[in-house]
């Protein structure tokens, strides 16, 4: 209905209330528990009309402020005309925000005006909020539930409708430039503002692009929230609607929800135009005289080709408005919860109502690994990490507890024998303003329902699980650890971290390495580097140890080798976390393993070593440390507690968070040492002496008699707090710390003959009837 009180003449965007409001936008969303995101580089934030898909309220606020802030363009948006019935203080602000009544009779003329002058057109296809996410029928086509009629319609063709109509109107600029109509062009130049004729030529050339993008919130909520509570005390009741829509968006805003914004590729809304439509274009050209003639066409045209051009307008605008929708749901960003929902009503749709939880979570790892080489589905960034999602393996995977709980507490799934059974309620209708609410498992599912690939992926997952093996296990766990790097390099870039950018000295590979043997002699060796460092420091080593038939896993220690920063947030147990999954890969390569670490990696093998696994044949330590040289360690616990509470009390990292390393490698070391690593270090220290009486495993150690890090008695105080009787201890004439990386002494032959021994004592019991001690000099 069209509402007769609106100007024609609608108010022009005022400049300085837009850019106040961009900044209080800044400061309300840093007080928010809102992640938002925004996955789009330039390029694709230069089309005209931007396209969203709607499932909350206040997210209609945030495209046009985040578009304003990486491009500097202004943005006009579309709002419910009740919000312009009467001039008041909010029908005011919105006008000169840039937003306009859906219902007003020369809305595409006043957009088409708006797209021409340089500003952005913010539209939300689906017409209203698409609570359930269904968005496709039973026949696999693009629908949607409409409030109104109770039924499902066709998307909106609008933004297809305003495309081809600013087109139309830069075909009327061209003719006119074509024919050097200077009245017409000082008409349309004055019309759209413009300063100059070459500035008018320039739009009418520019190509008018609509851009599709994808909004995602993770997770859903439904549990009372602050807003919530609020609103309820201060009502006299609120409806199903409303409580519903108070406890899912008030959860986005107040309980830490990711929004991720994906643009899609633009669409060219004339894309579908024939040889036929072009030629009437041309024809009709000189007739469009106005903003509001390139409107008409269909409903009021002049003549025979105008209703002609109006007809093909329609016609392509359905094919267009296939094309962005598309677009905009196939950049779902896909999360845990999406292939949890569509893995439960696959099995549903193929008859199962029920599946063991140790097969739900090895299938939902499978799926993962298979989607992360699928370059046209855009994961998460917590199934793009691994420490997110490799426990899933053990079950104790905190976002998909989540999603069990509310699965359990919604009634739809129950927990029984080891096994998840789908209930009835899963399948069941539900009330559009109550679905998210009473089935979250649904309105993931159909989230996802657009990306056929997505189910298939986990259907297949489903029956690969039946021919798992554990090469393939171990081959996607390393592919892990090269992820996890690779997450971390990104989490700190240099560009986030400039200063320490020129530093910073070490430009060794870190990455992990896996070394297979020509010949292999049934034996692994995980090696575990030093503190600062990285893989790199005993890539050779493992290189020298493979030509001799080991399988070799360089496994590398979380927060190493990416940046100092990466420290500052990781305590010791995550670095043997790193170990723990570097011996998980290597023993399902080799039955038998030796553990090879060097000073820091010295102590995590001792740790690990401690909790005497039978694949481990043997231990060596190299400089491992209790002790060291340099007195002002002693001060590390202080100065770490001193920064702790400098960053409590503000957002500073602390009075002295790093300290500098004049490192033997310093293409491998960090120069920048995190007083948080030593500490952890520390930590790491009083943990592994405590456990050294329970190590049964027959060890070597190493140090160097002159080490300027490590203190030489370290060595010999784990050598007699060992509790194996099977042990030796050489010291290594020499004043450099990185013995074993240098080969200084003959390290290499020394660890060699230890090896050839447990090798040789296979067949025998590890522990031997008489004690065997030795303690040595090597030079």
């Amino acid at each position: 209905m069209k509402h007769t009180n609106y100007p024609d003449d609608w108010p022009d965007i005022d400049t300085a209330i837009y850019n106040h409001s961009v900044r209080v936008f800044r400061a309300v969303k840093n007080m928010l528990s809102v992640n938002l995101e925004l996955h789009a580089d330039m390029q694709m934030l230069q089309g005209d009309i931007f396209l969203f898909n709607h499932f909350s309220r206040f997210e209609t606020f945030i495209p046009q402020f985040l578009i304003y802030e990486k491009t500097g363009a202004y943005c006009c948006s579309l709002a419910s005309g009740e919000f312009f019935e009467e001039d008041n203080i909010l029908s005011n602000y919105l006008k000169r925000v840039g937003a306009l009544p859906h219902d007003h009779p020369h809305l595409f003329a006043i957009l088409a005006g708006q797209i021409l002058r340089g500003r952005k057109v913010i539209i939300f296809p689906e017409g209203g909020m698409v609570k359930d996410r269904r968005v496709i029928d039973k026949h696999g086509k693009y629908s949607i539930y409409s409030r109104i009629t109770g039924n499902r319609r066709k998307h909106h063709t609008g933004p297809a409708i305003l495309g081809q109509g600013v087109e139309a109107l830069k075909s009327a600029i061209r003719h006119a430039f074509k024919e050097s109509n200077l009245e017409r062009l000082q008409h349309w130049k004055e019309t759209l503002k413009f300063n100059s004729l070459d500035e008018l030529m320039a739009v009418s050339l520019k190509p008018t692009l609509i851009v599709p993008a994808n909004i995602t919130f993770y997770p859903i909520r439904s549990t009372e929230n602050l807003l919530f509570k609020s609103v309820e005390l201060f009502s006299n009741g609120l409806s199903l609607r409303q409580s519903e829509e108070l406890l899912i968006e008030g959860n986005i805003l107040l309980k830490d929800t990711d929004m991720d914004i994906r643009i899609a590729s633009a669409v060219n809304p004339c894309c579908d135009w024939d040889w036929s439509t072009h030629y009437v274009m041309n024809k009709v050209a000189p007739d469009i005289l106005e903003l509001e003639d390139a409107f008409k066409f269909s409903s009021h045209p002049k003549n025979f080709k105008q209703r002609l051009l109006g007809f093909y307008f329609i016609r392509n605008a359905q094919c267009s408005r296939n094309q962005y929708m598309e677009k905009m749901y196939a950049n779902l960003t896909v999360n845990l919860s999406h292939l949890a929902s569509t893995l439960i009503m696959s099995l549903i749709g193929t008859k199962r109502q029920s599946i063991k939880k140790s097969q739900f979570y090895t299938v939902l790892y499978i799926a993962i690994k298979k989607l992360q080489k699928n370059t046209h589905i855009y994961l998460h960034s917590s199934l793009l990490n691994p420490d997110e999602y490799c426990d899933l393996l053990r079950g104790i995977n905190g976002r998909f507890d989540h999603f069990i709980t509310v699965a359990k507490d919604a009634g739809l799934i129950s927990e029984q024998d080891g096994c998840y059974h789908f209930l009835t309620k899963l399948c069941q209708d539900h009330d559009f303003d109550q679905v998210r609410l009473e089935n979250p498992i649904a309105v993931y599912n159909n989230e996802a329902a657009p990306i056929c690939a997505i189910r298939d992926n986990l259907l297949e997952a489903d029956k690969d699980y039946q021919t798992l093996t554990a090469f393939q296990l171990a081959a996607w766990h390393l592919e892990d650890e090269f992820m996890d790097l690779a997450f971390e390099q990104q989490l700190y870039n240099d560009e986030q971290h400039p200063k320490f950018k020129q530093i910073e000295t070490a430009t060794a590979d870190p990455s992990p390495f896996f070394i297979e043997p020509n010949n292999p002699n049934g034996f692994g060796i995980l090696l575990i580097h030093g503190l600062l460092a990285s893989p790199a420091e005993l890539r050779d080593y493992g290189h020298y140890l493979a030509e001799q038939g080991f399988t070799v896993l360089g496994i590398r220690l979380k927060g190493h080798g990416t940046s100092p920063f990466a420290l500052l947030h990781l305590s010791f147990e995550q670095w043997f976390e790193s170990v723990k999954r570097g011996f998980n890969i290597l023993k399902l390569h080799c039955s038998k393993l030796f553990i090879i670490g060097f000073s820091t990696g010295g102590a995590l093998a001792l740790t690990l070593a401690a909790e005497n696994h039978k694949e481990i044949m043997g231990l060596i330590t190299i400089s491992v440390p209790i002790e060291f040289v340099d007195p002002t360690f002693m001060l590390v616990p202080l100065l770490h507690n001193t920064n702790n509470l400098v960053h409590w009390v503000s957002s500073f990292e602390g009075v002295k968070p790093f300290i500098e390393n004049s490192s033997e490698h310093p293409g491998i070391n960090y120069h920048n040492t995190p007083v948080r690593a030593l500490y952890e270090l520390r930590r790491l220290v009083e943990h592994m002496e405590v456990l050294l009486p329970d190590i049964i495993t027959p060890s070597l150690l190493l140090y160097a008699d002159q080490d300027p890090v490590v203190s030489p008695q370290s060595s010999e105080t784990v050598f007699k707090k060992l509790g194996t009787q099977n042990k030796q201890l050489y010291s290594i004439k020499s004043e450099r710390h990185g013995i074993l990386m240098e080969n200084i002494g003959e390290t290499w032959s020394l660890i060699d003959d230890f090896l050839n021994q447990c090798i040789q004592d296979t067949d025998t019991p590890l522990m031997s009837p008489q004690p065997f001690f030795s303690q040595e000099t090597a030079s």
